[in-house]
């Protein structure tokens, strides 16, 4: 089959510490620690072969991450940017949907035919954190198309405990459009887990400030629209991404290169725009916490939530008299596994009452990948989909 691989030297830094799980492995903890001069490559690689358990799917739409780019882009030392686990050389790619072509024999609720799109947070099911129902911090993880191979490719082998049916989504979509629609759900379920899960949700009627309208921090507009928000309030550098978040259920947005003075600064635009109140809940999802968290934490409302979803390797005083003052809590959210959320964003596009189809802004033929992934490093796409 035909596959996107990338290759880099595996370098640590000098002021690295490698662990022996990850010389052992070559799965690095922080990939932009480790790995460098990276090389996308298309491949012809063998079809895996399926385990009991596992299901062969033939890979219809990929959505290129923020992840794919930084895996791309490196830093004036040639190493790359994504700052989570990677092992290479891999096929990559983690946001898809396809159709099952075959089956382990042990497999129990898929079969032939069935749309599919499937958890890119590969739990084990077996440590303490999973026991515990904490799937997404699970101890032996693997992240599919980072430090496992991924679906840019022509077919992807899955276990069918990550899997999720999207035969409902041919009732609002037509059949192309299913799947496209369906690689989407798993950037949604990011931005569910954050809002919902770890963040414990929000009452209807609160105010919500989103910082950064990349696909993740849109989904989080959709969903705070649907949910309830009285007021969703935007932030980004880019006007393409702005006007997505209009569309999505954004109320009012800026871009912040245009803002300029003092008096203009975003926290001081959502104390405006509250009458002085504060914002009830914040969404970090630019990966600029150095900018953010600061602006955040001036404009909390009492007893406020920010839900960080950016992943940046950024250090960021806090001023934890803020927090005390306002009861106010900051809440980290990694990957969208278990506490139904892929069904329930399922069950909400199936009946038409999240459309976030307006999301997706361009689409590749799977040869023009690396064109696709060159043209994702100017962000200002919402989600770039690549046909397989």
């Amino acid at each position: 089959m035909k596959a996107l691989v990338v290759q880099a030297d595996w370098k640590p830094k000098k002021e690295y510490y490698l662990t022996k799980d990850e010389e052992l492995t070559r799965r690095a903890r922080i990939g932009s620690q480790v790995w460098c001069n990276p090389h996308f490559e298309y491949k012809d690689v063998p079809t895996p072969d399926l385990e009991d358990t596992e299901v062969l799917i033939r890979v219809r739409s990929c959505g290129l991450c923020g992840s794919d780019t930084h895996l791309y882009e490196t830093d004036q030392e040639g190493y790359i940017l994504f700052s989570g686990q990677v092992k290479l050389p891999g096929i990559i790619g983690h946001e898809f949907s396809g159709i099952v072509e075959k089956t382990g024999r042990r497999v129990v609720h898929l079969k032939i035919g069935d749309a599919v799109t499937a958890e890119s947070i590969l739990w084990c099911g077996l440590c303490s954190p999973c026991r515990r129902g904490a799937l997404n911090q699970c101890q032996s993880l693997d992240l599919l198309g980072l430090s496992s191979n991924g679906a840019l490719a022509e077919f992807i082998v899955i276990d069918e405990k990550y899997c999720w049916k999207i035969n409902k989504l041919r009732d609002v979509a037509d059949e192309d459009t299913v799947f496209d629609i369906g690689a989407l759900i798993e950037p949604i379920g990011c931005a569910y887990n954050g809002l919902f899960v770890s963040g414990g949700g929000f009452r209807p009627g609160d105010t919500l400030v989103v910082y950064g309208t990349g696909p993740i921090g849109l989904a989080a507009i959709a969903l705070g629209k649907i949910s309830g928000a009285s007021k969703i309030i935007a932030f980004d550098k880019i006007d393409s991404r702005l006007k997505l978040a209009q569309l999505l259920g954004a109320d009012y947005v800026y871009n912040l290169d245009q803002m300029g003075n003092q008096n203009l600064r975003p926290q001081n635009k959502v104390l405006e725009l509250t009458n002085g109140e504060g914002a009830n809940i914040q969404v970090e999802a630019a990966g600029a916490a150095s900018f953010t968290i600061p602006a955040m934490l001036e404009s909390m409302a009492p007893n406020s939530k920010i839900i960080y979803l950016g992943r940046s390797s950024d250090l960021v005083s806090i001023e934890l008299n803020r927090l005390v003052s306002c009861a106010a809590s900051i809440h980290g959210a990694r990957g969208h596994a278990g506490n139904d959320i892929f069904p329930n964003i399922i069950k909400l596009i199936a009946l038409d009452k999240l459309k976030i189809k307006d999301m997706i802004t361009a689409s590749y033929p799977f040869s023009n990948t690396i064109e696709a992934i060159k043209t994702s490093i100017k962000r200002d796409n919402g989600k770039i989909i690549i046909k397989i």
